[in-house]
């Protein structure tokens, strides 16, 4: 088994709670006061398919085995099963009626048993699940046993992660790679709820509990009753979300003998024009989208940090250089990351996890020098299509709830795209409050609500502004290596500076003479790529270790300034 590189750390490994690692309310959006954290240490062992008689190794969940956080520090080879378990005891006075056992995310194919029995299977590696193991757990101590398998199978998402990683391409995970925890509810329990928000109000969509349910809002005291499912609450005070006021109204939701505690924000985003223009409008105003793409790796954990203030500084880093977007690119985070954008401020970009095959040279090569390929309605048949469809609805109910996620992006660069106008039209009735970017790259059909280009390799000139808002989705991705905080030899960019302040230099020249001058044309949105560098690729404005900042904080955050004062 291949062995990962693993002398590269974040500062936040140093800080981090080895006996029970991430042990945070995982889901914001619907907090109760029941929780069992269960990371930490489990037996771990890898097979051929069956249940091994013996466990011989121990895995530090929720970090998966590729990284060196988790102890195991290995990939997994193709056609192998990964086995964890533990004992679970419940507290004292935890059991109430019902018991449920939460997993954030497991990467990819998993079933999980109680006591030996299967309580339920999930396929998928990015998204949320959970089982009612009440029957399986009476005595209050029990056995958990989960099994995996990952094979990369591309029918499934998969984003950057490849075996044999390398340029855009990078390590894979395997397994549990969020938190797994417990709670206790009662027989009639809030399942789900949904938000609608706009600047009078917010409607929500409340599923479960009792008939009868009570809204209270914290900081005014204002209560609003109501029956069944839906309610639409008009606080007597508006404030209005924004990444310079970030304002979130938090409740208390009550139903029965069920009670919960969550947050809504009031803002609205569209379409618009500004002097003929197209533009987005944000709570009604022009505005401008500058941005940074966004990975969410990181060298010890991978697909996570080994503290969420990881999360918390990347978001911090982007506010202090001017930015006030992150295009979270081909991955869906935990809740944590959006509670922090949401009370933070800073505008969300959301792309949905690819799937099926890519080709360097079709999707990429061919068209950054303007060789489109053919109808994207013959590409990617069969069940790679069903599989995008169920987890692309299920990713924007999921992440839909958080009011930082203003736009979602479909599809990147042509990969596993298929029919674009008809998913956008899926996507837009899974979602009509947001923006929504079907192509984002340069494979662009006839539906969506924007125009969404990528700029490497040559200068960025705008062009032809048809009726959409332009957005320039990726450019820039310079490139410079930092001496001591570099994941390995090799490096990828779209070019290179070995010099930090030639580096610095040219990125302030991309922005005041390509960027700049074209705002009041018509550029509405601008992602650079990227945040941080990821493994060869050394194009972030921060090392992959997240200890050295490339660039002048001052300087890149007067550069930002200056390209939102040309729409005020």
């Amino acid at each position: 088994m291949k062995e990962i590189y693993e002398s590269l750390t974040t500062p936040y490994a140093e800080n981090m709670d080895r006996q029970v690692p991430w042990n945070y309310y995982p889901r914001p959006s619907l907090k109760r006061d029941s929780f069992l954290c269960l990371n930490g240490e489990w037996d771990f062992a890898i097979t051929d398919g069956g249940e091994p008689k013996e466990y011989t190794e121990k895995i530090l969940v929720p970090f998966p085995p590729e990284s060196s956080l988790s102890g195991i520090c290995r990939e997994v080879p193709e056609g192998k099963y990964l086995y964890y378990k533990r004992r679970a005891s419940l507290p004292e006075g935890f059991m109430r009626d019902r018991l449920i056992l939460h997993f954030g995310a497991v990467d990819t194919i998993c079933e999980v048993f109680v006591g030996g029995v299967s309580v339920g299977e999930h396929e998928g590696g990015y998204l949320p699940f959970s089982f009612d193991i009440t029957n399986f757990a009476s005595a209050g101590e029990f056995e958990i046993t989960v099994k995996v398998k990952d094979d990369l199978d591309k029918t499934y998402p998969y984003g950057k992660q490849k075996r044999k990683r390398g340029g855009m391409w990078y390590t894979p995970v395997s397994g549990i790679w969020q938190t797994v925890w417990l709670e206790s509810v009662p027989e009639k329990h809030i399942s789900s709820l949904r938000v609608e928000s706009s600047m009078k109000g917010a409607t929500l969509t409340v599923v479960g509990g009792e008939n009868e349910k009570r809204i209270t809002l914290k900081d005014s005291g204002e209560v609003f009753i109501f029956t069944g499912e839906s309610v639409t609450i008009c606080p007597e005070k508006i404030k209005l979300w924004s990444p310079e006021e970030p304002y979130v109204y938090d409740f208390i939701l009550e139903s029965g003998e069920d009670r919960v505690e969550s947050y809504f924000a009031l803002r609205e985003i569209a379409v618009g024009k500004q002097d003929g223009i197209p533009r987005i409008l944000f709570n009604g105003k022009p505005t401008l989208f500058s941005g940074l793409l966004d990975q969410g790796y990181f060298p010890d954990g991978i697909f996570l940090p080994a503290t969420k203030e990881g999360y918390r500084d990347d978001i911090m880093l982007a506010k202090k250089l001017g930015f006030n977007m992150l295009r979270k690119h081909i991955k869906v985070e935990p809740e944590i990351f959006y509670e922090y954008c949401d009370r933070l401020g800073i505008f969300v970009f959301a792309d949905m996890v690819n799937n099926s095959t890519y080709s360097f040279l079709l999707d990429t090569a061919l068209p950054t020098v303007g060789l489109k390929r053919i109808p994207d309605t013959l590409r990617h048949r069969g069940r790679s299509r069903e599989v995008f469809l169920r987890d692309m609805k299920a990713t924007i109910e999921h992440i839909g709830f958080f009011p930082s996620v203003v736009y979602y992006t479909v599809f990147n660069e042509g990969w596993g795209q298929f029919s674009a106008d008809k998913v956008f039209r899926v996507a837009k009735e899974a979602d009509g409050t947001r923006i929504i970017d079907a192509t984002s790259g340069w494979f662009t059909r006839h539906e969506s609500d924007v125009d969404s280009r990528h700029v490497y390799f040559k200068p960025v000139k705008l062009g032809k502004v048809g009726d959409r808002p332009v957005i320039i989705s990726e450019f820039g991705g310079y490139s410079h290596r930092v001496c001591g905080h570099l994941f390995g030899k090799k490096n990828y960019g779209y070019r290179i500076f070995e010099d930090e302040g030639e580096f610095r230099e040219a990125l302030g020249r991309l922005y005041s003479e390509e960027i700049l001058p074209q705002i009041k044309d018509g550029i509405s949105g601008l992602v650079y790529t990227q945040l941080s560098d990821v493994e060869d690729e050394t194009n972030g404005l921060i090392t992959y270790d997240r200890r050295h900042v490339k660039v002048d904080e001052s300087e890149m955050k007067k550069l930002n300034e200056a390209l939102y004062n040309e729409i005020k």
